[in-house]
């Protein structure tokens, strides 16, 4: 007979913590394989105990293509015509035309690294690399998703991974074209597809599997219903209303708007993310927002490529929840995610300090907090510092000039408008550190095989 593992536990008292019910001094965790098990607030600290000076929950990243970081800084040069989301995708189809699985594992070991390092602790995969170059399916159908998941084991990230469902080039189950070859998939393979992916995360701690439809144009109405029934509880996540082209054909397809369209014909509720949602009507906002539905919002992405801007007054005064995703991966940086969230629309009001709310007038910690709740939800996961709950956890250097001489109402401000990912010191997920002094701790043999992995892909 086996003999049961020895439980694992240690202690972290920090001077400052944000837990759930809010902010507290002196607070001492103690996490027993992986998941707090105890917090004591007004504690001295004990012989054995690892001393921080401020920890803060970790934040989800709800959405990503992580084999989009290898591209990163490629789709930058002007072309022949005024430059888009449209010819930025043409680049994008060029890029992955060679993947590999090892390649895809590199390139997404690299932008989970980035993003534990930046403060993001679980990451949403919205997957649809699925095939080898000439289209068909490997003999493992989940080939790719393994290699997402390999990933996330490699470097310690939590993953809700997100396969997606892509079938056609554009509304009215349109062909696919030559450059999504890669993506295809019917129900049945997609069935296989999905089962496949649970087995390739079942190793990992407190794993999701969801699925996505990729956007109306990739998904009919038929296939739509057939898969909100294969999502069961889970996630579903979806692009939507992101560019004005896509309004428009959606409207000459159906006479209504995405969203619209997507209210009236789906049972949109909280296993919902709405991808980007970028071009809403107000009436399509409040309905939006009042069904329950997470905005998945990704500033960086949705600047690079001149989507437009979220209507986030709209969104909050409905009581809409949001999170935010690095989406492209041209840059990895949650805070830089949350600041430009913030700055986008003092640039298009004019106003500041717009994403505050009632419960703190810290905008730092307001969008902290938002983006940890509405991250979760949309991941299918509970998070923050409670008991019970898994230790993802983010500790401050509140020796960095933007952090030092604050109390508990600036901090948030610091990082998130000032230090960046610089005041981060310390990184755990589910109870494991994997970054210390703002650096992962498999860095060097990550950084080394993503360099070999491009030197090939972009020969």
């Amino acid at each position: 007979m086996s003999q049961a593992q020895p439980r694992q536990s240690f202690t972290i008292h920090a001077g400052r913590a944000l837990c759930e019910s809010g902010w507290a001094r002196d607070v001492r965790f103690t996490v027993v394989d992986g998941r707090i098990a105890r917090i004591e607030s007004g504690a001295e600290p004990e012989a054995g105990d690892e001393r921080h000076a401020c920890v803060v929950p970790g934040i989800p990243n709800l959405h990503s293509h992580a084999f989009q970081r290898g591209m990163a800084g490629l789709a930058e040069q002007r072309g022949n015509s005024d430059d888009s989301f449209w010819t930025w995708r043409e680049v994008m189809y060029r890029f992955l035309d060679r993947m590999t699985p090892e390649d895809l594992h590199a390139v997404a070991a690299l932008a989970a690294m980035e993003m534990l390092e930046s403060g993001f602790t679980r990451l949403g995969e919205f997957h649809y690399l699925h095939h080898d170059a000439d289209g068909r399916a490997y003999a493992d159908p989940a080939r790719m998703c393994a290699a997402i998941a390999e990933a996330a084991a490699e470097t310690g990230i939590g993953l809700t991974l997100l396969p997606v469902f892509y079938a056609h080039s554009g509304f009215g189950a349109l062909v696919p074209n030559h450059g999504q070859r890669r993506f295809i998939h019917d129900l049945d393979g997609f069935a296989r597809l999905l089962e496949g992916a649970r087995a390739a995360v079942s190793g990992l701690d407190e794993a999701v599997v969801g699925l996505a439809p990729h956007s109306l144009r990739a998904v009919c109405p038929d296939e739509l219903l057939r898969l909100e029934t294969m999502a069961g509880e889970g996630p579903i996540h979806i692009h939507i209303a992101e560019q004005m082209r896509e309004v428009e054909d959606c409207l000459a397809w159906s006479g209504q708007r995405p969203v619209e369209w997507l209210l009236d014909h789906a049972e949109v509720d909280r296993r919902w993310c709405m991808v980007h949602a970028t071009h809403m009507t107000r009436e399509e906002t409040t309905r939006l927002a009042l069904s329950g539905a997470v905005a998945g919002l990704c500033p960086i992405t949705e600047a690079n490529l001149g989507d437009g801007l979220f209507p986030m007054a709209d969104w909050l005064a409905a009581g809409g929840a949001y999170g935010i995703g690095s989406d492209s991966n041209v840059l990895i940086d949650a805070t830089e995610e949350m600041r430009l969230l913030e700055y986008g629309q003092r640039l298009f009001t004019r106003k500041r300090n717009l994403l505050a709310d009632a419960a703190t007038a810290s905008t730092g910690e307001a969008i902290w907090q938002a983006s940890l709740k509405g991250g979760a939800q949309a991941l299918g996961v509970e998070a923050g510092l409670k008991v019970g709950r898994a230790f993802d956890a983010v500790s401050l250097d509140l020796d960095h000039p933007s952090l030092c001489a604050r109390g508990e109402d600036r901090l948030l401000d610091g990082l998130v408008f000032a230090s960046g990912r610089a005041g981060i010191d310390c990184v755990w997920r589910f109870g494991k550190q994997v970054v210390s002094s703002g650096r992962h701790h498999a860095r060097d043999g990550i950084v080394r095989r993503y360099r070999m992995t491009l030197d090939r892909l972009c020969a």
